[in-house]
């Protein structure tokens, strides 16, 4: 198989490049030249904002399959597209859950809304549009047919640049207490990026077309398992303080920014974002590996890279402010010991009355 791979040096597209090296693939990627691509694959530059960007990808050269990750301005999926719509077989693009009217309601199919006013020729407005108007940019140049539409929900896994699971790695390798957004048994819905490549690679193989939710039956793994993980994989001293949704929400605590991955359970958000259907992708082939390795392996690559993790300049960083918790800890602390002596207190006094 000979793939292209527009960008290919980061997250998504560097996990896509890695596995379809891993199958003996041809690879070629084109991208900006800010990050050094994987061994083995030939490079291409150019910066599909500027005039005259797509320069390196004119000419007569074929693939069977393109995967492109672009988020930003839809037009510049539309320019691609239509570049290749003649050279390449099929048109993978990974789009976003997000692209679902918001709030998108517990098991939501492919079938359910999307956002209006999304167009394939915009430039950059929001992500939800830009992500809904890519969609329309290759479903255009490519057909319904030979097109697919990736929409990733929470993608975790080495080389994270948008700040989530290193997040919680780096905080627990602090030790101490940690405050840890209960309930324990909290079900998640998230994509180890190395599965969700696999995915869209098996995808090429089978020709498939249409949209997809890619990302984990939920319950693939809980809350608990996965900074139960985080603990075991730094050997850290940390002690998981689980604290009820409401104290949480009442601290003033951003879900899923201050404390990446968690949303309350029994509201909108958490419907949305840990609760799709992913039926179709799993008939599809989705194979999704244990939370543990998951983490294992984004612990390795954070140390290898020494500790710091990349962030997008065009995410928002993610994390709680110590401050900020040793607050919120303090006043959980302070509640179970105030919990504990009008317990003691009831005990004394059934006692007295009894003797």
């Amino acid at each position: 198989m000979r793939l292209l791979v527009l960008g290919g040096t980061e997250f998504v597209g560097r996990a896509v490049v890695e596995s379809a090296l891993g199958r003996g693939w041809e690879v070629t990627v084109f991208h900006r030249g800010r990050h050094s691509p994987s061994a083995g694959v030939r490079a291409l530059h150019g910066d599909r904002t500027a005039p005259d960007g797509l320069a390196a990808l004119a000419g007569s050269e074929e693939w069977d399959a393109v995967v492109d990750t672009w988020s930003a301005a839809p037009r510049a999926v539309r320019e691609t597209a239509r570049l290749l719509r003649g050279r390449a077989g099929r048109y993978v693009y990974v789009s976003s859950c997000s692209v679902y009217d918001w709030p998108a309601p517990a098991g939501a199919t492919e079938e359910a809304p999307v956002v209006e006013d999304a167009s394939a020729d915009a430039e950059q407005t929001e992500y939800p549009r830009d992500k809904r108007g890519g969609e329309l940019a290759a479903v255009e140049a490519f057909g319904a047919d030979r097109s697919v539409l990736v929409r990733a929900g929470l993608i975790l896994g080495p080389y994270e640049n948008v700040g989530r699971l290193p997040w919680w790695l780096t905080r627990i390798a602090r030790g101490g207490p940690v405050l840890a957004p209960g309930p324990r048994d909290l079900r998640l819905q998230y994509v180890d990026v190395r599965d969700l490549a696999q995915w869209v690679l098996g995808a090429v193989e089978r020709r498939l077309s249409g949209p997809y939710n890619l990302v984990s039956p939920q319950g693939h793994a809980t809350m608990g398992e996965l900074l139960d993980a985080c603990v075991q994989v730094t050997g850290s001293d940390a002690e998981l303080v689980w604290t009820a949704p409401d104290v949480v929400l009442g601290a003033g605590i951003e879900p899923w920014t201050q404390l990446p991955v968690w949303v309350p359970p029994g509201s909108d958000m958490y419907d949305a974002l840990h609760s799709a259907d992913v039926s179709r992708a799993g008939a599809a082939g989705l194979e999704c590996r244990p939370a543990a390795e998951t983490v294992a392996d984004t612990w390795t690559w954070l140390r290898d890279i020494g500790g710091v993790a990349p962030q997008r300049p065009d995410r928002t960083r993610k994390g709680l402010d110590p401050e900020v918790e040793a607050k919120v800890l303090a006043e959980v602390r302070g509640a179970e010991v105030r919990g504990a002596e009008v317990r003691g207190a009831e005990v004394r006094g059934v006692s007295d009355t009894t003797s």
